[in-house]
């Protein structure tokens, strides 16, 4: 008989949250990250930061633009620029549709996690649409509606 295994969290190196609330997230992509040897020892060690990154489409290719890593202390003259353009891998099939999304007005790409699976580095990026002020506070109303609401039934 085959034992079931159980699901192993995901290992997550660094979330944007800040994308959730600036943006209304349409679509989610599961993207690998091309790196260098001493880029992916650093992002082993989580010194990765999503906060202002967005990728771009160029010449039938996704890159990912503005994402923080830092150099890795034991790395020497191998070090990149932190900053530097990271291709993102994914299937032809997958560029089409994002190609596709992104071609209206308001969307761009957003990365919303990195972690490692299987020992490769990935990038879960969002097709995302901006969100106005008054859409961003009748988000944070919502949300806290929903904690009392769930407080009311704890109690009970």
């Amino acid at each position: 008989m085959a034992r079931k295994q159980k699901p192993k969290p995901d290992n997550l190196l660094a979330q944007n949250k800040k994308a959730r609330h600036d943006y209304t997230i349409q679509d989610t992509y599961e993207a690998g990250l091309a790196l260098t040897g001493t880029e992916i020892k650093s992002v082993r060690a989580g010194k990765i930061s999503l906060k202002d990154g967005f990728a771009r489409m160029r010449n039938g290719e996704l890159w990912l633009e503005n994402v923080h890593i830092s150099p890795y202390t034991e790395g020497n003259q191998f070090n990149v620029d932190p900053l530097r353009n990271r291709k993102l891998l994914l299937h032809k099939k997958e560029l089409r549709k994002i190609t596709a999304a992104t071609a209206g007005q308001g969307t761009t790409i957003v990365p919303l996690k990195a972690y490692l699976k299987h020992g490769y580095a990935k990038v879960l990026i969002g097709i995302a649409v901006g969100k106005h002020n008054y859409d961003k506070r009748e988000t944070l109303k919502k949300r806290d509606q929903d904690r009392e609401i769930a407080r009311a039934l704890k109690v009970r």
